[in-house]
C-alpha cells in the first residue's frame, strides 16, 4: 500500500502544481459530487418528473452510502493530507508538501471515496432512466436517436465522474485508487437496484425495518470492534491533528453524521409516500399536471435551499445527530407530501376519485414513471 500511496502523492502534487489555474472548477466539481446534492437538488427534480426514478434515487443513495461506510471501516483507508505526515517511507526533512483547501479535511476513512460513489450512483440512475424512456420507441428514426442519446448521455456520465474524481484527488482528500473504487462500487449498487422493482411498492413498515437494520447494523459493527479495542473512529483525531485550519474540520463529515443523515432521509421518504398529503396531491386533474409539477419542483427546490441554510449547533454531539436526523427526514417529506399538498390546495382543484387500482395519474406514466399507489 505504501507504494500505491506514494505514487498517489506524486499524482496529487502534479495536479496541484500544473492544474492550479483550474482550482475553482475542480472545487465546483467536488461540490457537484457532494452526496447531499442528491437530496437537495437531484431528488426533488426527478421525483416531480418521475416518482419511480426519484424513489429509486433515494434507495440507491442511502444503501450505497451505507455500503460506503462499511467499506471505509473495513478497509481503513488513509487520506493523503494526513498520510504524508505520518508515514515513515520518506527520509528526514523530505515530506511532500500537499496544499489543503476548506473542503480537504474530511474526518472519515478515505477508501472508497463517498463523493465518487454517490455521484456515480445517482448519475447512473438518471442516465439509465432517460435511456429507458427513449428505448420504448420502436421506429427506425427513434432507434437512431436512442443510439445517439446513449452515446451522449454516457459520455456526460463519464466526464462528470472523471471530473469529480480528479477534483477529490486535487484537494488531497483522496488517493486516485480510492476514487476509482468509489465510482465502480457506486455503479454496481445502482445496477443492482435497476433489477429491484419491489422498492416502488415498499410499505411504511418496510421503510422502518430497513431504517432499523441500516442504523443498528452499523452501530453494532462499531460496538463489536470497539470491544476488541479496534476504534473505527480512528480517522477523526488524525483529521483534527493534521488539518492546517481547525475550522475546516466539520462534524458533518464524520461517519455517524452521514449514517444519521441517510436514515433520516429514508424515514422521511417512507413517511411522505404513505401520508394522506401525498394521496391528496395525487388527485390533480391531468389537464393541470404540467403546471402542478413545475410549481412543485420550483417550490421544493426553494424550500430545500432554505433548509440547507439552517445550521445545526455542533457543541453537543448527540444533539447534533438528533437534529440532523429531523432535518434530513424533513427533506423528502417536503418534496413528496408537504409542497405538493399545499400547491394542490392553492390550485383549488376539485377532488377526483382515484382509480380502482389507486395509481398516480396517467400523466406520470407518459413520462415513463412506474405506478405509485395513492390509496
Amino acid at each position: 500500500m505504501d507504494l500505491l500511496h506514494r505514487n498517489g502523492v506524486l499524482i496529487i502534487q502534479h495536479l496541484q502544481k500544473d492544474y492550479r489555474s483550474y482550482q475553482h472548477f475542480l472545487n465546483f466539481m467536488s461540490h457537484i459530487g457532494d452526496p447531499r446534492n442528491i437530496f437537495l437538488i437531484y431528488f426533488p427534480l426527478w421525483f416531480q418528473l418521475n416518482p419511480a426514478v426519484g424513489t429509486k434515487m433515494i434507495w440507491v443513495a442511502v444503501i450505497g452510502d451505507w455500503f460506503n461506510l462499511i467499506f471505509k471501516w473495513i478497509l481503513f483507508g488513509h487520506r493523503p493530507y494526513w498520510w504524508v505526515q505520518e508515514t515513515v517511507i520518506y527520509p528526514n526533512q523530505s515530506i511532500p508538501r500537499l496544499e489543503q483547501f476548506p473542503i480537504t479535511c474530511e474526518t472519515g476513512p478515505g477508501s472508497p471515496s463517498g463523493h465518487a460513489m454517490g455521484s456515480s450512483c445517482v448519475w447512473y440512475v438518471m442516465v439509465s432512466a432517460a435511456l429507458s424512456y427513449r428505448s420504448r420507441q420502436k421506429d427506425k428514426s427513434a432507434l437512431a436517436l436512442h443510439r445517439l442519446a446513449w452515446s451522449f448521455l454516457w459520455s456526460i456520465f463519464w466526464i462528470i465522474q472523471i471530473s469529480v474524481c480528479v477534483s477529490r484527488v486535487f484537494i488531497a482528500t483522496h488517493f486516485p485508487h480510492q476514487v476509482i473504487l468509489g465510482v465502480l462500487a457506486g455503479m454496481l449498487v445502482a445496477e443492482v437496484f435497476e433489477h429491484t422493482p419491489s422498492i416502488q411498492t415498499a410499505s411504511l413498515k418496510t421503510y422502518i425495518e430497513a431504517n432499523v437494520f441500516l442504523f443498528f447494523s452499523a452501530l453494532g459493527f462499531y460496538l463489536v470492534l470497539k470491544l476488541i479495542d479496534i476504534d473505527l473512529l480512528w480517522s477523526v483525531p488524525k483529521a483534527k491533528k493534521w488539518c492546517t485550519n481547525p475550522e475546516w474540520v466539520n462534524i458533518d463529515t464524520t461517519p455517524f453524521a452521514g449514517l444519521v443523515r441517510n436514515v433520516g432521509v429514508f424515514f422521511g421518504l417512507g413517511l411522505g409516500i404513505h401520508s394522506e398529503m401525498f394521496v391528496m396531491s395525487c388527485k390533480v386533474k391531468s389537464g393541470y399536471e404540467g403546471t402542478f409539477r413545475i410549481s412543485c419542483t420550483a417550490a421544493s427546490l426553494a424550500m430545500l435551499q432554505l433548509y440547507d441554510c439552517i445550521k445545526i449547533p455542533t457543541h453537543a454531539e448527540y444533539l447534533f445527530y438528533i437534529l440532523s436526523f429531523c432535518k434530513s427526514a424533513a427533506i423528502p417529506l417536503t418534496v413528496v407530501a408537504l409542497v405538493p399538498y399545499c400547491i394542490h390546495v392553492l390550485m383549488k382543484q376539485p377532488e377526483k376519485k382515484t382509480s380502482t387500482e389507486g395509481m398516480v395519474n396517467v400523466g406520470l406514466e407518459n413520462l415513463g414513471a412506474s405506478r405509485l399507489y395513492c390509496d
